[in-house]
């Protein structure tokens, strides 16, 4: 939880839009055809069989949007409740939120701290640096029973399906692994970027000048996170079938650097830690 961009993230990217100037304008296409996703199923091939039935060939310079349950999905990262044995540390925390122990078992697996307790969430900081409700770990659109946790590295996974989307076709893209997630000072769930590959997450603006000639100081733009809300609002949260979505005419350079960790504010620069 953040409110200062007074020190200057590490790998941001400078700001650069590659995009004319003048009127500007992008393109959101949710494919079709996704069907259901199950382990050791190929993503890129996925995304490439829903862009043929889409009618929409990937070109170079998009950035392709995969919603986080299909990537966990195709990685098996499903639990069943039932082969889950909670600890004595787990039962406690389930009677203070009325949560199954089993739930917060799992919680704790993938969690490197809890931040907050409250009746029916566990606020958590996941291993991957993200904080949010839960440690991402999900119910819907998984079988009876069962749960969905993030992708073990969600940047290498996202890695995993540029490269192989790029061998397939021959294009150059960008990739990124979205979940919704929920904010501390304001309702309702927003896309975020949990995994990035092929161009950085993070817009450097830093000295540019504004329309009154004034040079901007402390302007980092989540362009990852921005993209990955646009594209949620096409993907939907319940049964629209929409997991991938691809941005067009955004203008972000195409880079082998860059990754969603890059946008993790460190500790010692967060006021609210």
């Amino acid at each position: 939880m953040t409110t200062t961009d007074d020190a200057s993230p590490p790998n941001a990217a400078a700001g650069n839009d590659q995009r004319p100037p003048g009127a500007a304008r992008y393109e959101a296409i949710a494919l079709c055809g996704v069907g259901e996703v199950s382990s050791g199923d190929d993503l890129a091939e996925t995304i490439l069989k829903a862009s043929a039935t889409s009618g929409v060939a990937l070109e170079t310079g998009d950035i392709v949007v995969i919603a986080q349950k299909i990537v966990s999905k195709s990685e098996g990262r499903l639990v069943a409740l039932n082969d889950v044995t909670p600890t004595a540390r787990a039962i406690r925390i389930a009677k203070q939120t009325n949560k199954d122990s089993r739930l917060i078992e799992l919680l704790l697996q993938e969690s490197s701290r809890i931040s907050r307790i409250g009746n029916g969430v566990v606020i958590t900081q996941h291993r991957t640096g993200v904080t949010l409700a839960n440690a991402g770990i999900d119910a819907s659109n998984a079988a009876e029973g069962s749960v969905v946790l993030w992708p073990e590295d969600p940047d290498a996974s996202a890695r995993a399906i540029k490269h192989s989307v790029e061998e397939k076709c021959g294009v150059r893209i960008g990739v990124i692994i979205s979940d919704s997630i929920g904010r501390p000072w304001r309702l309702g769930t927003i896309g975020h970027a949990i995994g990035v590959a092929g161009f950085a997450p993070l817009n450097n603006c830093c000295g540019r000048l504004d329309r009154a000639g004034r040079a901007l100081q402390h302007t980092f733009v989540a362009i990852a996170d921005e993209m990955a809300a646009a594209a949620s609002l096409l993907m939907g949260e319940g049964d629209e079938g929409r997991p991938i979505v691809v941005l067009r005419g955004l203008g972000a350079p195409m880079s082998d650097e860059g990754a969603a960790s890059d946008l993790l504010r460190p500790a010692e620069h967060d006021m609210y830690r």
